[in-house]
């Protein structure tokens, strides 16, 4: 089944679900913020996404990354995965899983390709 780490807030999070619901695929919402999330979540959402740079699926405008100083290029994985657990909105929005693959649908044509 596909799980969507989902927004409520999010237009793109919206967007994907419409993409999803229309593809008559089955599929999972998993609100993130209101959900606890720990290191070992993001770590598996690390894997499945295939990034080597863990800032590639952080949102890097949120008050909260500059505030943290993360843009500093000695911060380590741990610390960002850290900051991400305590602050889940730093994580980019919406992911999207299908079996061992994910992606971030931004642009929305990751998801597309996602499904087949």
């Amino acid at each position: 089944m596909i799980k969507v780490w989902y927004n409520e807030n999010c237009s793109k999070c919206a967007e994907a679900k419409k993409i999803l619901e229309e593809s008559g695929q089955e599929f999972e919402i998993f609100e993130y913020l209101k959900n606890d999330i720990n290191g070992d979540d993001v770590k598996e959402l690390i894997k499945l996404l295939k990034i080597s740079d863990v800032k590639d699926m952080m949102r890097v405008k949120e008050d909260e990354y500059k505030l943290l100083g993360l843009s500093n290029e000695n911060t380590s994985d741990a610390e960002l995965i850290g900051a991400m657990v305590l602050f889940p909105k730093l994580i980019e929005r919406p992911i999207i899983i299908k079996e061992n693959r994910a992606v971030i649908a931004r642009p929305m044509e990751n998801l597309v390709k996602l499904l087949g």
